[in-house]
C-alpha cells in the first residue's frame, strides 16, 4: 500500500508564543522530522489567511476570541488573528523539515470561509485538491500528525476516512487546544469514523 504522512499546520502561530499557541506545539517536531523518511509521500498543510479573515474575532465588532457565531456554512469559532499570509506567524516552524515535502496545501485563503481540513473548506464541499493529488499518486493510507488534534487534525482525519482512505492519527505527534472538552469529543468522533488513534 502506498502511504503518505500528512503534517498539519506546524506553524509559528500555533507554537508557543504564537498568536494561537497550542501548548507544547513545538515538542512534536523532532518526532515528525524523524518519521518523514518512512513514507512514500509527505504533504504539509499551511493555514494561510488573508488579513481581515471572517473567522477572526477582530472582523466582528464587539466579539471576543473563542466565541461561537453562525456563518452561512454553519457554526464558526472566532479566533485571534493568526497565520496571516506572508507573516512570520504563518511560516512553518523553523525546526520543521520542509525540504522533503512533496506538496504543500495552503488552506483558509478564502476570506469568507474558514478551512480546518486538509481536504475541504468548512462548507464541507469546496475541495482543496488534496484528494485528487493522493489518488493520482495511488496513495491509500494516511498517517496524520500536527496541530491541533481537536480542530484541523480531526477535520482532516474525518474527511479522509469519509473519502475512503485508511487513516491513522499519531496522538503523540499532535497537540490539542482542548477547548471545553473538544479533545474528548474529537477523539470519539475520529474513533467512530474508523480512524485509528495511536500513541
Amino acid at each position: 500500500m502506498t502511504n503518505a504522512l500528512i503534517v498539519i499546520d506546524v506553524q509559528n502561530d500555533f507554537c508557543p508564543n504564537g498568536a494561537l499557541a497550542v501548548a507544547e506545539g513545538d515538542e512534536i517536531i523532532p518526532r515528525i522530522n524523524a518519521m518523514m523518511g518512512d513514507f512514500d509521500a509527505t504533504i504539509l498543510t499551511q493555514d494561510w489567511h488573508p488579513a481581515g479573515h471572517t473567522s477572526f474575532a477582530s472582523s466582528h465588532a464587539g466579539s471576543d476570541p473563542y466565541t461561537l457565531i453562525d456563518m452561512p456554512y454553519g457554526a464558526q469559532v472566532l479566533w485571534p488573528d493568526h497565520c496571516v499570509q506572508g507573516t512570520d506567524g504563518a511560516a512553518f516552524h523553523a525546526d520543521l523539515n520542509t525540504d522533503t515535502a512533496d506538496m504543500i496545501i495552503r488552506k483558509g485563503y478564502n476570506p469568507a470561509i474558514d478551512s480546518y481540513s486538509a481536504f475541504f473548506e468548512n462548507d464541507r464541499k469546496t475541495p482543496t485538491g488534496l484528494d485528487g493529488y493522493l489518488r493520482t499518486r495511488g496513495i491509500t493510507t494516511l498517517t496524520m500528525v500536527g496541530l491541533a488534534t481537536d480542530f484541523c487534525v480531526q477535520y482532516s482525519a474525518l474527511d479522509a476516512a469519509t473519502l475512503g482512505f485508511n487513516v491513522t492519527v499519531l496522538e503523540g505527534a499532535c497537540r490539542a487546544i482542548d477547548m471545553d472538552g473538544s479533545l474528548a469529543t474529537a477523539r470519539a468522533a475520529m474513533q467512530g469514523a474508523g480512524v485509528k488513534l495511536e500513541p
